[in-house]
Parts: C-alpha cells; structure tokens; sequence
C-alpha cells in the first residue's frame, strides 16, 4: 500500500485494475481506474487522464482492461464510468448518451469522479482525453460542445445519433439551446482548439437501432433520417467540426462493422500523437533561454 498525500492508505484495491468505486458525487454511478505501476502522489502532472465511456452494453471493467497497456506505455490513468441502465425508470437505457436527464446530470457526475481521482491519488488532471464507443461516441461529443476546457483531445467513435456545431438547429440535433439545457453557451472557438478523431467501420451500416423520425428533438434532415448509417453521420459531424474551425481527423476501418473493440487502434494513434505533441511542448518549453 501506499500512501495518499492525505495521509491515508490506499489500498491494494486502488492500484494497477482497480476494483469498481462509487461516486461520491452520485453513489447510482460507479467507476473503475487503471493506475500505472509506477504511481508516484509526489509527480502530480506526470500521469495523463484519459476517459472512456461505455457504449450502451455497458462493458466499463473490460473497456478498462483494453486500455491497459497504451496506459502503461504511455504512463497514463485511465477512468471508466459507469452509467447503469435503469436510472429514473426500469429499462430506459440512453439518458446518458444525452449528458443530461431529469434525474441526473451525466457531465457532472463524471467532472467529479476526475476531481475524487485527483483528491485520493494526489494527482492533477487540468484537461483529460475523452473517447467513447456507439453511446459513449454519443457522450463524448455532446461533452466537447459543453465543457471543451476540459479537454486535450477526442477520439468519437461509431454514435448512432450526432449533435451538429449548429447554432440553427435545437438541442440535441445541434447547439442551439446548449445554455439552457447546461447553463453555458456554446463555445465555438474553445471546441475548435480540441482535436477531434472520428472512427468507424466501413461495414458498419445497420440502422435498426439508430432511426430517427421527424418530430425527434434529435432528428436532423437529410442526416439523421431513417435509413441513414453510422458512416453518414459520423461524416456528417466531421464536416461540421470542420466548418467550426477545429482539426478533425477520420478513421473508416475496413472489414469492421459496429465492434467497438475492433475500433480502439485509431484511438491509441490519435491519443499517443497528442501526448507525444504535448511531450515535446514541454521539453521546448523547458530549454527556452
């Protein structure tokens, strides 16, 4: 065991694949780490947080464990919510994709668990990578429109429905309305500074599960209309990235349709680009006279 910078133990469950811990900003939600072997509470800075988000299967411990040994090569932790299903009423599945529910406020619940991972290992996480597979791609953009300060990078893989950097189009097809549903504007020069890495398989082109009908808050014509894919829609809210300025790279993976963990190779190239930029701002900034 090792000690906190509280002063207190951590326990053997609290390193390396830890164990599942609630929130104690919302104890309905939980979340699991991986904590590199060499932890040390007294670098503070030295350890990047990168965050994944289920999809709607809800995987948080395997999601984790894929991310093992990028976290070791790269020394970073990494964070896995999880959101249940059932929060508000019995089956309801996707409030989370949406960040924002009647009963819970998804973004803040996961700012928190960054700010408890912070206080219990000593550590300090001014802006995290996000990414996110199917509805954790849905959670993952819609969080960029809403606290881009937070961020370093993105990596949105495979949503089903895409939220538009669209001031004309009503929350959630676009970001008309972001203020009152999050109580800040949309910030479009701050989302355009946060790359964004956009993945999906060239086979993924199902759409039973990801039809939008007129009349939906979230149906955009021509975009979201049934029958349109994935692809269509992650192509959709590139090009819109795009017009707002930010730097967007896509990854169709051929031979993979909607397979999250068949889809993670593009994610570590675009997280280990950004830290190695990172790395190398550092040591320039480091040697300037």
């Amino acid at each position: 065991m090792k000690p906190t910078t509280h002063g207190e133990r951590l326990s053997f469950y609290q390193f390396g694949a830890t164990t599942m811990f609630a929130s104690r900003f919302d104890q309905r939600f939980s979340y699991c780490l991986y904590v590199p072997e060499s932890y040390d509470e007294h670098d503070p800075g030295a350890y990047p947080l990168v965050v994944a988000i289920h999809g709607t299967g809800r995987d948080a411990p395997r999601l984790r464990n894929e991310f093992i040994a990028i976290a070791e090569a790269e020394q970073c932790v990494v964070l896995v919510p999880l959101f249940p299903a059932g929060i508000g009423s019995p089956g309801e599945l996707n409030a989370y994709k949406y960040l924002v529910a009647e009963d819970a406020r998804y973004d803040l619940v996961l700012l928190d668990m960054v700010a408890e991972v912070e206080e219990t290992y000593g550590l300090r996480f001014e802006t995290f990578f996000l990414t996110g597979f199917s509805g954790g791609g849905h959670f993952t953009h819609r969080f960029l429109y809403a606290h881009p300060e937070r961020l370093f990078g993105v990596s949105i893989v495979s949503p089903g429905v895409v939220t538009l950097c669209d001031p004309e189009l009503p929350w959630p097809a676009g970001v008309a309305g972001l203020e009152e549903a999050f109580g800040r504007a949309f910030d479009a020069q701050a989302v355009a500074r946060v790359p964004a890495n956009l993945v999906v398989g060239d086979e993924d082109t199902e759409t039973w599960e990801i039809s939008v009908a007129p009349g939906s808050p979230a149906y955009i014509p021509e975009v979201n209309a049934a029958g349109v894919t994935r692809i269509v829609r992650l192509e959709a809210l590139a090009d819109s990235l795009r017009r707002n300025g930010g730097a967007v790279t896509v990854d169709l993976v051929p031979g993979v349709s909607h397979e999250g963990y068949h889809l993670l190779k593009p994610t570590f190239r675009a997280l280990r680009r950004l830290l190695a930029e990172a790395r190398g701002a550092e040591q320039e900034t480091r040697v300037q006279p």
